[in-house]
């Protein structure tokens, strides 16, 4: 017997439970006015985003989009996962088989826990990704394709382009190898200057030309890789006035009406955008893991995270 659940698009958390007429059939009804019926069975597959939060994630919203409109047997949820239940959350996955994505602060350290990873996970040092294989959890970090993807929708990529990243977490080592890989040099700007020193040593281990930001820098492209924009009165990641001749920015924050610091960007007429368009590439290369040999629905994805962040 299949049971009907109330799925929300942008979070797998379960607020209520109404029972309907047949005892027999339970239904499951959620508090986010963003809702998609789907059927459940035996058969469904299960993806999941794990993080501790998780509720804020908008990858439920985009794959279960991607989903339907293949016709596909599969839910995807958001689940908390807090850090000491991560191993025993591994096994499980592949004693079932699952696949799904990683976010923060679980990234690092679920890459670290892999026996199996592709070269991409292992250089960033981080998983964003997950599947399995013959009884065995595979990561990979589909972040390095969604940054590279994202800065390509904004102007053509160039060998020896000057990229600014701000941060030296997950999403700047994501930035530090595509940078590596498309020939730009590098730079990072941090709070901390014992973490941007370690960050530098690191990405030079990558193959990635990095150093030390300070003051003003002659760059092409800057990125935002913290947190600051998620909240409105958060300061800028960098001031404008210390990226002289940026051509193109990349904020990896999204927000409804995008972030201050893409609006002021724009003001000064630089191509900017903010953190949606990764997202929907990372979860489309994500999407053609977990479904080998079927493409992924970029267009539908997109539509998706569009409607969640006007919600």
């Amino acid at each position: 017997m299949r049971s009907a659940i109330r799925s929300a698009a942008t979070s797998a958390s379960i607020a209520t439970h109404a029972r309907s007429s047949s005892p027999s059939r339970p239904r499951w009804r959620t508090a986010s006015p963003l809702r998609a019926s789907v059927e459940i069975s035996a058969k469904t597959r299960l993806l999941t985003v794990i993080g501790d939060p998780v509720a804020h994630s908008l990858s439920p919203a985009m794959h279960n989009a991607a989903c339907r409109a293949l016709g596909l047997d599969a839910v995807y949820v958001a689940l908390r996962v807090p850090a000491p239940s991560l191993v025993p959350f591994l096994a499980a996955q592949a004693a079932i088989g699952g696949a799904g994505n990683v976010t923060v602060p679980h990234k690092a350290a679920v890459e670290r826990s892999l026996s199996r990873k592709t070269d991409v996970c292992a250089r960033v040092g981080a998983c964003n990704t997950f599947w399995t294989e013959d009884g065995s959890v595979v990561g990979d970090n589909t972040d390095v394709i969604g940054v590279s993807a994202a800065l390509e929708r904004l102007g053509a990529i160039h060998k020896g382009e000057r990229w600014l990243v701000v941060g030296t977490g997950g999403s700047a080592r994501a930035t530090a190898v595509a940078a590596a890989d498309r020939g730009a040099t590098l730079f990072v700007r941090s709070r901390d200057d014992g973490r941007a020193r370690a960050f530098v040593a690191w990405a030079n281990s990558t193959g990635a030309a990095t150093s030390v930001a300070k003051g003003p820098i002659e760059v092409d492209v800057a990125i935002n890789a913290t947190p600051l924009g998620l909240a409105g009165h958060d300061p800028l990641p960098v001031d404008l006035n210390h990226i002289p001749g940026v051509q193109r920015a990349l904020d990896l924050v999204y927000a409804p009406g995008e972030t201050r610091w893409v609006h002021a960007l724009r003001e000064r007429g630089i191509v900017a955008a903010d953190g949606r368009e990764m997202l929907v590439q990372q979860g489309a290369a994500a999407f053609a893991r977990f479904f080998p040999g079927t493409d992924a629905p970029t267009e539908v994805m997109r539509a998706a995270v569009q409607r969640a962040l006007r919600a």
